[in-house]
């Protein structure tokens, strides 16, 4: 009995086909955007500019990422992300003066003559301010999802500083401010006095895990 021929099919029309199919998933796919925080770096100093500053302990809230994503704060493991944002403001407010948070020092402010009906005439704020720093250290394994998180909820501590300083004072939201106007940018140039971003990253390390 004769074999049957098998007929040969066309594939003539595949490469375009798959063409095709390539630029509908290019179109159609959502790509991730890369997120992060926006910075802006400090100047590096001239060599006889810098200087060893000594910093007292009590004036520096450590706060470690391990390898397994877990935060160390004050020595403690087991705080949480969503807690960093309280406790970074307690640090820096320090509302009771306890001598295991940061110091203060006096501090003169100018804002705008007039701006505030809680300031002089003249605009000179006159009050404490703080010197706490925060320093941030992470295990080279850490996650860049974890990094991020903690670093968005440390600012978000010092941008809601701001924000209550400038909402009392001006009754406005800091991030409404007009960059644009010179009162406005006075004003958000004095609160950045007040409340400093006083955010230290060091160098990863080996700080392991549990």
């Amino acid at each position: 009995m004769a074999k049957r021929e098998l007929q040969e099919i066309n594939a003539g029309s595949m490469a375009d086909i798959a063409f095709l199919l390539l630029i509908f998933f290019l179109v159609a796919t959502t790509m991730d955007v890369d997120t992060g925080l926006t910075r802006l770096l400090p100047d590096i100093p001239d060599e006889e500019d810098q200087t060893v500053v000594q910093v007292n302990k009590r004036n520096v809230l450590v706060v470690l990422i391990n390898r397994d994503d877990q935060l160390m704060v004050k020595n403690e493991f087991g705080t949480r992300v969503d807690q960093l944002k309280d406790i970074t403001m307690n640090f820096f407010l320090n509302p009771t003066n306890d001598p295991n948070l940061p110091e203060k020092e006096p501090k003169d402010v100018q804002f705008p003559p007039g701006s505030s009906s809680l300031l002089p005439a003249d605009g000179m704020w006159s009050g404490m301010v703080s010197k706490g720093v925060i320093s941030l250290q992470n295990d080279r394994s850490t996650s860049y999802k974890q990094y991020l998180a903690v670093q968005n909820e440390l600012v978000g501590a010092v941008n809601q500083l701001r924000q209550d300083f400038c909402k009392l004072y001006f009754d406005k939201d800091f991030d409404d401010l007009n960059m644009n106007s010179p009162v406005e940018k006075e004003i958000a140039e004095g609160i950045r006095k007040i409340y400093k971003m006083n955010i230290s990253e060091a160098e990863p390390k080996n700080i392991g895990g549990l």
